[in-house]
């Protein structure tokens, strides 16, 4: 592939990967900056750790739902539709929390965030699986090698500029206040989708006219596996980092005065951003980590396999240590920090790995499809994994939130062991 249009119209894989991966950063960037913003200002205003997880629920389930419906639109009408979709659908979404009132009743409040944040869930499953599939139709036929690098960059570069999301939505909490927050960061993404539907290059593949939508159910049994093992996985992660820990560190950090609560806001919005953006340099760089070049594909699933065991075995021993911990918090706090930031190595390890087994099991007919379904297991992850994160603290606390995390891990771990039986006929 040039770096230059072709003349049959499609674009060059560079130009193409390059316009995609910028909507997908100017995306996340917002993403994350929301979801630090929804969770510290309605801590603040007094809601419950279960009530918190109620307002991400929605987001989760219609990421479900658009994960699978997703795929079949962009098969039917192309890719750039559904990233064009995304942007538009994640500008409404900010426009529409600026319009809460504080002095709505509880119940109002959190039934209208959950609809806000169900269109925002939409938008990022949207935006997220126009991005991924891409990468699967841009990178050169049997290039496997080239393929885990050009999904490690963009999934690991994503999940940096979301990181560094966290951050500013913690700092715009700060400085600006929660209204003033929304509307900028909507003014800020309008420049975006506008600068990308001038510059997107025409032609990008992944038209499929006649698919019908009983497609989007894998009939794959090794996409089905992998999809299991996914949820699980993401489960994993944030039973304890959506609610839990979040909450957990403001209460550590906090010295109850309103002084106190704001420099709270940037040390878990920091933390939180430090933690994503390892996350996504440790992805980024798996395959050298990993040193996974010209490994076979049964090679990257043993090692998918032996990653989720060791991942397994933090949180049971972090739950432990606060189990334990007997009210000393700044040895507690050093510990948890460490252990998370291990978590996140090895977690962002399994994540890469993941990502590039959905794109080596699929064909280039499905892809739009099986990566549908894939994330639309992603999102069950997730949703599963928000419930028990308030649940659970609410609960037993931290422990209950790190142990109810290990056995998720667990059963990831579960989930990967039938994959070998497919890594044959998938060279």
């Amino acid at each position: 592939m040039t770096k230059d249009l072709q003349h049959d119209g499609k674009p060059s894989g560079i130009a193409a990967y390059i316009t995609v991966t910028a909507a997908y950063w100017a995306f996340m960037l917002t993403d994350g900056a929301l979801r630090m913003l929804v969770l510290l200002h309605f801590h603040e205003l007094g809601f419950s750790p279960v009530q918190l997880a109620y307002l991400f629920l929605l987001y989760e389930f219609m990421g479900m739902v658009t994960n699978l419906s997703a795929g079949w639109i962009a098969a039917r009408f192309g890719l750039a539709l559904t990233l064009y979709l995304g942007l538009a659908l994640q500008i409404g979404a900010l426009v529409g929390l600026a319009n809460l009132q504080p002095d709505w009743a509880i119940a109002l409040s959190v039934g209208f965030v959950m609809a806000v944040q169900g269109v925002s869930g939409v938008a990022k499953d949207l935006t997220k699986m126009s991005a991924k599939s891409a990468v699967k139709l841009l990178v050169p036929k049997a290039a496997d090698d080239q393929l885990f690098r050009w999904v490690a960059a963009l999934t690991g570069s994503k999940n940096a500029v979301k990181g560094f999301g966290f951050l500013l939505g913690a700092a715009l909490l700060a400085l600006w206040g929660f209204e003033r927050a929304v509307l900028g960061m909507a003014g800020a993404l309008s420049v975006v989708l506008l600068a990308i539907l001038l510059l997107m290059p025409k032609g990008l593949p992944g038209t499929k006219r006649k698919a019908p939508f009983s497609d989007v159910f894998s009939k794959d049994p090794g996409v089905n596996w992998l999809s299991g093992a996914r949820l699980f996985l993401f489960g994993a992660r944030d039973v304890w980092f959506v609610v839990g820990i979040p909450i957990y560190f403001h209460a550590v950090f906090s010295d109850g005065t309103p002084e106190g609560a704001r420099n709270a806001f940037f040390l878990v919005g920091g933390f939180m951003a430090l933690w994503i953006v390892g996350y996504g340099a440790v992805q980024g760089w798996a395959p050298k980590i990993l040193r996974a070049k010209d490994k076979p594909l049964s090679a990257i699933i043993g090692l998918t396999r032996t990653w989720v065991g060791v991942l397994s075995l933090v949180p049971f021993a972090l739950a432990g240590a606060v189990f334990v911990a007997d009210g000393t918090k700044d040895w507690l706090t050093i510990t948890l920090i460490a252990g998370l930031i291990l978590f996140g190595v090895i977690f962002a390890l399994c994540s890469a790995l993941h990502s590039f087994l959905i794109l080596a099991l699929t064909s280039a007919e499905r892809v739009t499809l099986d990566v549908g379904f894939y994330y639309m297991s992603n999102a069950a992850g997730r949703l599963v994994g928000t419930l028990l994160s308030g649940v659970s603290y609410q609960a037993g606390g931290l422990p209950a939130c790190l142990a109810t995390a290990a056995l998720m891990a667990v059963l990831s771990w579960l989930a990967t062991a039938p994959l070998a039986r497919y890594a044959s006929d998938r060279v």
